[in-house]
């Protein structure tokens, strides 16, 4: 005998519930998670210009609990994939739909072109707040919320000052922000940061020679691009800071600097209460540690327990 009408759908709902799946989809894929700054860079090797798991995935839709999209916004010579292979996996298991670009990458063949924050911090903004529209588009939310590293937090906040982003960002995480702009010599600065990733100084010195990193300099203390930005005070009034720096940072210098305080800002400073935690300018974006402590940002009406555990440098 054939079931009709209202019967029949009660019958499919049923079917579907009992399997786990959703009339929209299959049920959400728990993924991999770990926590490690380098994470991400297998399956930029493997998958050149992809995603990462659980992230862009364009037709994910925001739940009650998480209405906003995060946004992904990677350092200098970052990228979608090599920056967040701890945090794309883990938001996306939580519940997030979770969103990354590379930004600011030069017109050059891959692998090259997979190092995304070289061009000027306007024009990796501009491409920002494009982002955000075609995630605010897609997932039809009004707001996203950010997490940034390192030069991705003045990308980030150029757009949200600058370029119409604040009535569009909800929260911000900013892991390792140069806030004030990071002191020192500039090429002493760029130097320390490409010999993290294995460049050598020679190449350094021709890189920037031809200018092939604006924003490297754009983000130094006294630079005029930060005075401006700067001018009219560090927060936006309409979004929700949350900082996170190390005293380890050999790149946002003094480590202050990234915890500016403020009326909406909640700072963390990683060896506050966790001596053991020796997290470094990278290894703060994937420590275990940092981790929870930006999910608590996100949403702080849950709180997670944040552990203190032995954190090394440059990994996490």
């Amino acid at each position: 005998m054939r079931v009709r009408g209202t019967s029949s759908s009660l019958l499919v709902l049923t079917v579907l519930a009992i399997l786990g799946i959703t009339a929209s989809g299959a049920a959400r894929a728990e993924y991999p998670v770990s926590f490690n700054f380098f994470a991400g860079i297998p399956y930029e090797l493997t998958d050149p210009g992809g995603s990462l798991p659980g992230s862009n995935e364009w037709n994910c839709k925001p739940t009650a609990a998480h209405p906003d999209p995060v946004v992904l916004v990677h350092g200098t010579a970052g990228g979608a994939q090599t920056n967040w292979g701890a945090y794309a996996p883990l938001l996306a298991n939580e519940g997030y739909c979770v969103y990354a670009l590379t930004y600011g990458a030069l017109d050059v063949p891959w692998p090259l072109s997979a190092m995304g924050g070289l061009r000027t911090i306007e024009d990796s903004s501009a491409q920002l707040a494009a982002f955000v529209a075609r995630v605010r588009s897609a997932t039809g939310a009004g707001k996203v919320d950010l997490i940034a590293h390192s030069q991705g937090n003045i990308v980030g906040q150029y757009f949200v000052k600058r370029l119409g982003g604040s009535g569009q960002v909800d929260k911000f995480v900013a892991i390792a922000a140069p806030w004030l702009g990071t002191y020192g010599d500039n090429m002493a600065t760029i130097r320390a940061f490409a010999a993290q990733l294995g460049v050598d100084t020679a190449t350094v010195d021709a890189a920037v020679g031809v200018g092939l990193c604006p924003a490297c300099s754009e983000i130094l203390g006294g630079d005029p691009f930060m005075t401006a930005l700067n001018a009219d005070g560090v927060y936006d009034p309409a979004v929700t800071y949350t900082n996170l720096d190390t005293r380890y940072d050999e790149l946002i210098v003094p480590y202050t600097i990234g915890l500016v305080p403020g009326p909406n800002v909640t700072n963390f400073f990683m060896q506050d209460g966790c001596p053991v935690d020796y997290s470094d300018h990278l290894a703060i974006a994937g420590s275990h540690r940092g981790a929870m402590i930006a999910l608590n940002a996100l949403d702080p009406a849950h709180p997670r327990p944040v552990p203190c555990e032995f954190v090394p440098p440059l990994t996490g």
